[in-house]
């Protein structure tokens, strides 16, 4: 049995700090492999993401591409909300990667800021019978997971002006298509 993770995200873009989670879920031993999820419709956001799905897709495998290759190799990006119509369910997700994966133990990985609203979430009891959370601590919220000394990086202020919280080749990117311009 392996322990999969789902790292879901609306990755509008994809920063350090995200990187740094992945990291230490593989450092501090928490998952095996983990699946990064951009989300395709998100619906508890308050805006539509400024990238398009594709893009936010793009970005990540650029991203991820970064990671050292022990790392590397057990990280997929997995385009299943990006390519479904309609909202974004992360129920429907952990179903689809449940039966892909039917002998593997599957977790979410998420953020305090999204473990306190998961109450809000489409099916939200069922959708917790079937993964085991992995919160983690973020700053400017209150501890409630584990405390992966995080970065302080905010996808709102990379797409206002970049200020370095991306890997080069996701920089590089933003700036060949003109991403987050008119922010």
């Amino acid at each position: 049995m392996s322990r999969v993770g789902i790292y879901g995200g609306t990755f509008d873009p994809i920063h350090l700090g995200h990187l740094h989670v992945i990291t230490q879920l593989f450092e501090k031993d928490l998952v095996d492999e983990l699946l990064v999820v951009p989300a395709g419709q998100p619906l508890l956001r308050e805006q539509a993401p400024f990238a398009s799905g594709a893009q936010r897709y793009t970005m990540c495998e650029l991203a991820i591409s970064s990671l050292p290759d022990e790392i590397r190799k057990k990280v997929r990006v997995d385009q299943i909300e990006v390519l479904r119509q309609g909202p974004s369910y992360a129920i429907d997700t952990v179903q689809a990667i449940k039966a892909a994966h039917p002998r593997d133990q599957i977790f979410l990985i998420m953020g305090t800021d999204a473990f306190a609203k998961i109450d809000d979430w489409h099916n939200s009891a069922e959708l917790k019978s079937l993964v085991s959370i992995i919160c983690i601590d973020r700053p400017g919220f209150t501890p409630a997971g584990i405390d992966i000394a995080a970065l302080e990086v905010s996808a709102t202020s990379i797409r206002a002006g970049l200020s370095g919280q991306v890997p080069e080749k996701v920089a590089a990117y933003i700036r060949e298509n003109g991403l987050y311009d008119n922010q």
